[in-house]
């Protein structure tokens, strides 16, 4: 699957598309690099980082995701994101930044976080976990 076709199965996710750019350029049209609140790498070109934060997107978070290999940071906070988070993402082992605050993402705390090699920052505020934190999660501050 490539990084374009991971991304079209988020965006065919979400419940309502705002009239934004993230609506219209998400597109197979248009080159995945130059998508609203996608940075690429410049050696590979392939997606480094998803950043669209606050855009009132609302959804589940698909499997698919896990496909983006050479993500590092991931920035869905400030939107209406909710059901659980799929195991999928801990593939995504380059992953440095995670960001869900602010979401309505729900069901325990994903212990897989501990076990992402270069998580450095994991946001979590304001969603609807339950249950304790993972110990596993004391990894992270051993990332840097």
């Amino acid at each position: 699957m490539t990084d374009q076709s991971a991304l079209l199965v988020f965006k065919s996710q979400f419940e309502q598309e705002p009239g934004n750019d993230l609506a219209r350029n998400w597109s197979s049209d248009t080159p995945v690099c130059s998508w609203t609140g996608i940075t690429c790498s410049s050696r590979h070109l392939r997606v480094a980082a998803i950043n669209v934060p606050n855009m009132d997107l609302s959804g589940i978070i698909p499997p698919q995701l896990g496909n983006l290999s050479f993500l590092v940071s991931l920035d869905l906070s400030g939107n209406k994101f909710h059901g659980g988070l799929p195991q999928e993402l801990a593939k995504l082992k380059r992953l440095r930044f995670i960001s869900f605050s602010f979401n309505r993402i729900s069901g325990k705390i994903p212990s897989w976080f501990g076990a992402l090699p270069n998580l450095q920052e994991l946001l979590l505020e304001n969603c609807s976990f339950t249950g304790s934190i993972p110990p596993s999660l004391s990894n992270i501050s051993k990332n840097f």
